[in-house]
């Protein structure tokens, strides 16, 4: 059975929405709980080393892909459940009848059948697929180098590489959307920080904000500790960019930070530090979410099941998996499991991401080459 079927979908419990009233109102920025658990390929294969779809795992070289800290929660979640290879017996793990999916292949060999790999050898997957961590700069250079097959990218790649004369070679498939809620030591939520405006953002960004009674005068009297991710960083390009209209933007800040993971942590161990997070890292211990009034409209963070389109939030961004000069069989293969309703639910979701419209996903499930089961 063809997987774009959409079958009835899983119920997740506690998902990342948004939901809002204009003017006065309020939006809800959602969360759950976090979960995270070479070369490139051609187009006409499958990239095995006939070139034709057909060998097993022995001859066929793993998938690599890297880059972006925000990105890495659903990109390694997937690799884990694609090497892990669960069988079709394994309902809890593999629940393709929930989706109408008929199958009694195991998990990997399913998706990769669908362009014409055999199931590995000995309950392996047909290939491995590998994920590294760094940031978005380096995940779209590193496949704009061949170096990896896929580079991932919280930020669009025009903003990654903005010298680039032309980026027709890139293929941007965009996998979920992340919302940058505002984040503050956990003291400072304590003493009543509960909100930011737009205005008071970009001051405190530009070095005009220097004390926090400057925001409120029952706040304790203590330096502004403004933290944010590195240059080069897709989390960063992107706040810049909504924030100021400017993915070049110059900013002030005390320190940078290569990682969500890092970042996280640096604000849960201070006790006067501001930053902005990605919406998977929002459950570190010693941090809070503070709510951001924009235009008119107060975005609150908190869970619910129901809820508006993400991208009303003025923070949120897309997460891209980018390819190079087209998609190989064996990169649509894993981006076409993350695209179905079953990654979506399993990957997107559960790591704090807002799923794909159905028809966001219809769009970027088009961009993939044809199937051609076995």
């Amino acid at each position: 059975m063809a997987s774009n079927q959409t079958g009835e979908k899983r119920r997740i419990t506690r998902r990342a929405t948004l939901a809002g009233i204009a003017g006065a109102g309020t939006v809800a920025i959602a969360g759950c709980s976090s979960s995270t658990g070479s070369g490139s390929g051609d187009e006409s294969g499958g990239d095995t080393e006939s070139g034709d779809g057909s060998s097993g795992s022995a001859t066929t070289s793993p998938l690599e892909s890297g880059g972006s800290s925000t990105v890495y929660p659903i990109a390694n979640s997937a690799a884990s459940y694609w090497n892990a290879n669960r069988p079709a017996s394994d309902s809890e793990y593999w629940p393709h009848g929930e989706y109408d999916i008929d199958t009694d292949k195991n998990l990997a060999d399913y998706w990769a059948g669908l362009y014409g790999f055999e199931p590995g050898d000995d309950g392996d997957s047909p290939f491995q697929f590998t994920v590294g961590l760094s940031h978005s700069g380096t995940g779209v250079e590193k496949v704009r180098d061949g170096k990896n097959d896929i580079g991932n990218s919280s930020g669009n790649v025009e903003d990654e590489l903005p010298d680039r004369d032309s980026y027709e070679s890139f293929a941007d498939h965009v996998v979920g959307v992340d919302g940058q809620p505002l984040v503050v030591s956990q003291e400072l939520a304590d003493a009543g920080l509960e909100q930011i405006t737009g205005d008071q953002l970009k001051d405190l960004y530009k070095g005009r904000i220097t004390n926090w009674q400057e925001i409120n005068s029952d706040l304790p009297d203590r330096e502004v500790q403004v933290l944010a991710r590195v240059k080069g960083s897709g989390t960063r390009t992107s706040f810049v960019s909504n924030v100021f209209g400017n993915p070049e933007e110059d900013t002030t800040v005390a320190n940078r930070y290569g990682q969500n993971q890092r970042l996280a942590s640096a604000i849960a161990e201070a006790d006067n530090a501001i930053s902005y997070l990605a919406l998977a890292f929002i459950d570190t211990d010693g941090l809070a979410p503070v709510a951001l009034e924009w235009e008119g409209t107060t975005y609150r963070y908190q869970a619910s099941e129901n809820g508006l389109d993400a991208t009303e939030y003025p923070l949120s961004r897309d997460l891209h998996m980018y390819t190079w000069e087209g998609t190989s069989k064996k990169e649509a293969a894993v981006l076409n499991m993350i695209l179905s309703d079953f990654g979506q639910d399993t990957f997107v979701a559960p790591n704090n991401y807002f799923r794909l419209s159905e028809s966001r996903r219809e769009e970027e499930r088009n961009k993939l080459p044809d199937q051609t089961p076995v």
